[in-house]
């Protein structure tokens, strides 16, 4: 296997990602700041990617992805499949370089997800995910849209352009708090496939190497998890979880080198916590997101205790929200 994507790599990306869209905030979180009792001139930074035209972070990979296939793609069609961010990213980076795009997406997907994949003009094809852990269906579905239309396959995480696109967001996160000067204690991002965390800890690390990278998952998806602690890469046969963005069986191949090497723990969450989160976001900051966007924001808060023991001089925090893609009100389900 070749190396992995590196920190040059999300250098070269951030010129094609922000072609087509603009930075996503860095906004300071008081109420978060006040909620773990920090000490000092500690900050609380929350890096929102529900604010992306297509409501997710996906759209970075997706564009860089696009970007680098363009001319392989040439009047062919992108299949891939998705939960749903990746679907809307890509549709929407297909509409930006002229190409036609279909996607493989669950059946239980949240509406909002098929309206926006929809709203820039893929082709969405469903499939059962109930039964996909003993069918495979959804690869199979893909693999027959690449051989019966002859498109070009795009992965939603486990690809080198798509790593580098997504690591566009740690740049910009490490560019505004050394704008303001500050430095950076800890990070917290979520991990399904990968590549949201992937992008971000090459960038993370680089910009703030004393820094401590957190991924966050859920309890009954904790396939990155069991891998950090054997040290290989672990699959799960049944992910379980309200956080329906992050039920990949594993992480992937291209991730698993740069998460192994830069992430140093993985929290996992349970559900119930999950929903507290998306509660909070709404009652504190008047947002509503997805359960997989506001996961990392619940380890957060569990690990409070944690950070009012450290002392004054730690550094700031950044959480990311991942997405905002969501039926309302499913919280209070």
């Amino acid at each position: 296997m070749s190396s992995p994507a590196t920190i040059d790599d999300v250098r070269a990306a951030a010129d094609v990602v922000h072609r087509h869209m603009s930075p996503a905030p860095l906004i300071r979180s008081y109420p978060l700041e006040q909620e773990l009792g920090l000490r000092g001139d500690r900050r609380v930074w929350i890096k929102d990617y529900g604010w992306t035209p297509v409501g997710s972070f996906k759209l970075m990979g997706a564009l860089n992805w696009m970007h680098h296939h363009a001319d392989e793609i040439g009047e062919r069609p992108v299949a891939a499949h998705s939960s749903g961010n990746f679907a809307s990213g890509i549709s929407f980076a297909g509409a930006r370089y002229g190409k036609r795009v279909i996607i493989v997406m669950p059946d239980t997907a949240p509406k909002i997800k098929f309206q926006r994949t929809r709203s820039w003009g893929a082709e969405i094809r469903t499939y059962d995910i109930a039964t996909d852990h003993e069918t495979g269906v959804r690869d199979r579905m893909t693999r027959e849209i690449a051989e019966q239309e002859n498109a070009v396959q795009a992965s939603p995480y486990d690809d080198d352009h798509v790593i580098a696109g997504n690591g566009v967001g740690g740049l910009e996160i490490a560019e505004e708090l050394r704008r303001q000067g500050r430095t950076l204690s800890h990070f917290l991002c979520q991990v399904s496939g990968g590549g949201l965390m992937a992008g971000h800890a090459l960038a993370i690390a680089d910009a703030f190497p004393d820094s401590t990278i957190i991924g966050v998952e859920p309890e009954g998806a904790n396939d990155f998890q069991q891998s950090l602690a054997r040290g290989k890469r672990c699959e799960i046969q049944r992910p379980r979880s309200i956080c329906d963005g992050l039920l990949s069986y594993s992480v992937g191949e291209r991730n698993w080198p740069i998460l192994s090497e830069r992430v140093s723990a993985c929290d996992t969450v349970p559900d119930d916590d999950t929903r507290g989160a998306m509660r909070w976001l709404y009652e504190h900051h008047g947002v509503h997101a997805e359960p997989s966007g506001v996961i990392s924001l619940a380890a957060l808060l569990r690990r409070k205790a944690t950070f009012q023991d450290e002392p004054a001089a730690a550094g700031d925090i950044v959480v990311v929200l991942s997405g905002r893609n969501i039926d309302l009100p499913e919280w209070n389900a």
